[in-house]
């Protein structure tokens, strides 16, 4: 919202939602034409070695350009402890099936936060200055909110894992749970993005967390939450990375030791990663442009165009035909102006409305927010 402007915003994540259901739904259909059952055995048998060979880099990538935690105190103690002790043994699984029911603690999860940060639109919003661009239409940052959105709705990448796992799994019934999934995720995802937004406006971090106070306990129990949500999910995408180093390397088969073996590697390199990043802004960025993009606008228009032998003016060859250059677009100009350009972050620090000089904010019972002294009118004038 704050990149693309509130209002394209808005729109350009329906469009997005929209989007994200068609090329799953246009993957496994493509699956169907080409008699395969994963991702990087459409793109081998539709573009060869040369796509399956990029499509295994994006799937690879995609799971290490995710920053895990974003806790400042003690973050880097909290990650490791915390990926040894949940992420490594649920990620240790074989069957994708088995993570059904944790990801359902991270939906409710998910819902939990959800309802602490419109709880904080309504507390702590009137308190937080409103930038004078707040309200405009448009922005020309909304490409880079294109990469953001892209990222929020990927799955695409264990889609095939997902299908296979279903009972009696069929395009129609696929279709139906992936229309009902991707509704219920743009419910989500515009709630949290208009209640941040509306309570921050210009101040708003790549990380949303980033501007409640350090001293607000019901926030605190919300970061708690997310961090949760997200060791019970990263699974999911290790299965996906290990599934890539299996076709690639072992010809689909890992014997208990290597199984075991590359499971370790791969949580160890992520974690790595997100001991030595504590910005999320500009992760979501990049993974959003640089693998997101293409997993959902690129990859699968391009399979579903070649393999399709329906007629020109068909709606899914035509909505393709405008899907494929788009994600180009937003591939090649997001990535240069996230250089360019990036979020904001503020390393850890907290936000100028937190100090004691400009207001104090105290947790009462019912867990609001009081106001004890007015903003000064200095770091108003420094931060708008």
């Amino acid at each position: 919202m704050k990149q693309a402007g509130f209002p394209l915003g808005i729109l350009l994540l329906f469009w997005v939602s929209y989007i994200s259901d068609f090329s799953l739904v246009l993957l496994i259909k493509g699956g169907a034409l080409s008699g395969t059952d994963t991702y990087q055995s459409l793109v081998n048998k539709t573009f060869g070695f040369p796509g399956y060979l990029l499509l295994s880099v994006l799937q690879f990538l995609y799971p290490f350009i995710v920053d895990p935690e974003n806790l400042f105190v003690g973050r880097h103690f909290i990650i490791m402890i915390s990926t040894i002790t949940f992420t490594l043994p649920l990620s240790l699984y074989r069957d994708i099936a088995k993570l059904g029911k944790i990801s359902l603690i991270s939906t409710v999860l998910t819902a939990l936060i959800l309802g602490i940060v419109i709880t904080r639109m309504v507390s702590l919003g009137p308190y937080v200055p409103k930038t004078d661009d707040a309200w405009v239409f448009a922005k020309p940052n909304a490409i880079q909110a294109v990469g953001v959105m892209s990222f929020a709705f990927i799955c695409h990448h264990n889609s095939f894992l997902v299908y296979s796992s279903l009972e009696e799994p069929t395009v129609a019934k696929w279709s139906r749970i992936i229309h009902i999934s991707i509704v219920v995720s743009m419910f989500i995802c515009i709630l949290f993005a208009t209640c941040g937004y509306l309570t921050f406006t210009g101040f708003t971090q790549g990380d949303l967390f980033e501007n409640y106070c350090r001293s607000d306990n019901l926030v605190t129990f919300g970061r708690f939450c997310y961090g949760v949500t997200v060791l019970l999910t990263y699974p999911m995408e290790c299965f996906v990375t290990r599934e890539v180093i299996a076709n690639v390397f072992f010809g689909g088969n890992l014997s208990s030791v290597f199984h075991v073996v590359i499971t370790v590697v791969i949580i160890t390199i992520a974690m790595l990663v997100s001991l030595l990043i504590d910005c999320l802004g500009i992760v979501l960025e990049l993974n959003g442009v640089l693998c997101a993009a293409p997993l959902i606008f690129i990859i699968p228009s391009a399979c579903y165009l070649k393999l399709s032998e329906e007629p020109r003016t068909h709606s899914d060859k035509i909505i393709s035909c405008v899907m494929l250059p788009i994600g180009a677009v937003v591939m090649v100009f997001g990535f240069v102006m996230a250089i360019i350009n990036p979020q904001d972050c503020t390393h850890g620090q907290e936000m100028f409305y937190c100090f004691p000089d400009n207001f104090s904010l105290t947790n009462t019972s019912d867990s609001h927010f009081q106001l004890t002294t007015q903003l000064s009118t200095l770091n108003i004038s420094i931060f708008r």
